[in-house]
């Protein structure tokens, strides 16, 4: 029997019926929120393309981390905006580089807060690509991968040191789960986690980030690292390396256009997966807000627990804050 039986609008009568019976809930617990830290003295500048998003000195850091302790988040992802960059991203595993830096500020500020370390090189080399570059006789530049694990590892090692709660590398080169897996054992830091971007795209949606981490590639593209936006399959390959390789979380970027990639990811592997809800995402709902098209709270909150709802255990994004403090006042 169905209709007038079956009548599925009586679960939907009140607000308090709703909520009894949603089934994804959002939470502050779920936000990841980015952080670029940059040299120089009272940096505060925002980002054209992100508005809302900041390059902060070290002298201005700890008024952000005291507002991101405050809206309830729990965890940021650090990205290093250096100095100096050469050939292959020095700055990226100096001891006292603008990452390394910045977190052991912000463990002696908030120890109980997660911080991540994004863990690549191409905002730290001259040519903006995530490893070394290798040029042949016939002046062909591509990225070395074997060459490249050897400075992740270092990379990953020197921010464990500074006090990294997890280690999260980008850089897509084939086996850099287990060189750095590796290398962080066998340095002493066998407890800290991998969150692992095994699946990340060569997408359109980076364009505001380049800006933020000043990151853009000086020649050619990402596309023989990063994976091509028409595979899916591939994605369960990637995981599967990485999982086998000691990761312990793993992530997909970016996460709006790649929801079923995301889902496949949940219902394959016992691991938390990680959506990266990415620069372009949030540029894309700040311009429409800001020319009145779209209410910003309800389009962000839509779309965070879209991602949840796809499998999505933990969210990356710009919105964190905001998000964050609207489900306060809902609650």
């Amino acid at each position: 029997m169905s209709f007038p039986i079956v009548r599925n609008r009586r679960l939907r009568r009140s607000a308090g019926l709703r909520s009894l019976v949603r089934e994804t809930a959002l939470s502050a617990n779920d936000f990841i929120y980015p952080l670029f830290v940059t040299y120089g003295e009272n940096v505060k500048e925002e980002i054209p393309s992100m508005p809302g998003v900041y390059h902060f000195s070290m002298d201005r850091l700890e008024e952000e981390i005291r507002d991101v302790v405050a809206s309830g988040i729990q965890s940021v992802l650090m990205f290093g905006v250096p100095e100096h960059k050469d050939a292959v991203g020095t700055s990226a595993y100096d001891s006292n580089g603008i990452m390394q830096q910045a977190i052991r500020a912000i463990k002696g500020w908030a120890p109980e807060l997660v911080v991540i370390a994004d863990t690549c090189l191409c905002g730290f080399t001259d040519h903006g690509h995530c490893g070394v570059v290798h040029v042949d006789e016939h002046s062909c530049a591509t990225v070395d991968n074997d060459a490249s694990l050897e400075l992740l590892v270092r990379t990953a090692i020197s921010q464990a040191e500074a006090g990294a709660d997890i280690i999260a590398p980008s850089n897509m080169m084939d086996g850099f789960v287990h060189a750095i897996r590796g290398g962080l054992d066998e340095a002493g830091y066998s407890d800290i986690p991998i969150l692992a971007y095994s699946v990340k795209y060569a997408s359109a949606f980076y364009g505001p980030f380049r800006d933020a981490a000043h990151s853009a590639p000086q020649f050619g593209d990402r596309k023989t690292y990063q994976m091509d936006p028409a595979n899916v399959r591939e994605a369960l390959r990637e995981a599967e390396s990485d999982v086998a390789e000691g990761a312990d979380m793993l992530m997909v970027k970016p996460a709006l256009a790649y929801l079923d990639v995301v889902r496949l990811l949940k219902e394959n592997y016992d691991v938390p997966v990680v959506a990266y809800n990415v620069s372009a995402e949030y540029s894309m709902v700040k311009a429409a807000a800001a020319n009145g098209w779209i209410n910003e709270k309800a389009i962000v909150l839509e779309t965070l627990t879209g991602m949840k709802r796809a499998g999505a255990d933990i969210i990356i994004t710009y919105h964190a804050k905001d998000a964050a403090r609207w489900l306060k006042e809902e609650a």
